[in-house]
């Protein structure tokens, strides 16, 4: 299935596109997209009948799309984990993946403004594949039981504000800015994503592609990944796992390095997951 959010920010409501590409309205059957429904499979056999049965509401094309699932309870970053971008930035392939935290709030919808801190000089974009947990993991023993435990993946990009992180001992100041996260617009359910690892992301600003990648190239797969995170943590029901970028960040481009500018638009896309479109929007200075 491919699930979202519709509605005002904030008064979102559960949609979902059914297999003629109509969008339904969810609310009869579910009450949000979210941990508890993803974890959840009787609620999710009677929303995947609901949709078949082609009774449900038409949502209206102008309604917003929000982010697709709600504020989950951890977003958690991995970063250097594809080999291209640890080498055009000068940096090492870890011998275990980078761990950071973003808050829920740097959540924001596929068609959201980006909002450049101020006084920012170097906000970067990151094409991500995003995972939503939809099982609790805990010491995961295995990536074939962790893969069972993903809940859907979306389409993310995790801003970066560079100078928040040149310095720095960690990496969450310059990750933690709100829509620092934009989502979307779907949440595609494990059962359209045959092979997590083969999926092709792009990026463009402004019509120029900046990042064109394969999840083939990270250096931790997902279920790797999910595996040694739920040694660190439990991993809950509705949290976003984002499983690092391919290269062609601005920070690893020739002066002037192309950080995003007020106006600038961003267009970045997953395969299968479907394509954002964001306006980054602030006055520098």
């Amino acid at each position: 299935m491919k699930l979202l959010r519709v509605g005002a920010k904030g008064a979102e409501k559960p949609a979902a596109i059914d297999d003629s590409g109509v969008l339904r309205d969810l609310s009869s059957v579910a009450a949000d997209i979210d941990g508890a429904l993803l974890g959840d499979t009787v609620a999710l056999g009677a929303v995947r009948r609901a949709l078949a049965s082609g009774k449900l509401p038409e949502v209206e094309a102008t309604e917003r799309i929000g982010a697709p699932i709600a504020r989950p309870g951890k977003v958690i970053g991995v970063g250097l984990n594809y080999t291209d971008h640890a080498a055009a930035i000068g940096a090492a392939i870890p011998e275990r993946p980078v761990v950071f935290l973003k808050p829920g709030t740097t959540i924001s919808g596929p068609y959201d403004a980006i909002e450049l801190p101020r006084g920012s000089e170097a906000t970067d974009h990151e094409v991500e594949l995003g995972v939503v947990i939809g099982q609790r993991l805990r010491d995961c023993p295995d990536p074939a039981t962790a893969l069972g435990a993903v809940g859907g993946y979306v389409t993310a990009n995790d801003i970066t504000e560079r100078n928040g992180i040149a310095g720095e001992p960690t990496w969450v100041k310059g990750k933690s800015y709100d829509t620092f996260t934009p989502i979307g617009p779907w949440l595609v359910t494990p059962d359209e994503v045959d092979e997590p690892q083969s999926l092709s992301l792009q990026l463009w600003v402004n019509g120029e592609r900046r990042q064109a990648g394969s999840t083939g190239d990270m250096v931790s797969g997902v279920g790797e990944l999910l595996v040694y995170l739920s040694s660190l943590m439990t991993l809950e029901p509705g949290d976003l796992v984002l499983t690092g970028t391919p290269a062609g960040v601005a920070v690893s481009r020739p002066e002037p390095k192309p950080y995003l500018r007020d106006g600038d638009v961003v267009v970045v896309e997953v395969a299968g997951l479907g394509r954002q479109q964001t306006l980054a929007t602030g006055v520098r200075g």
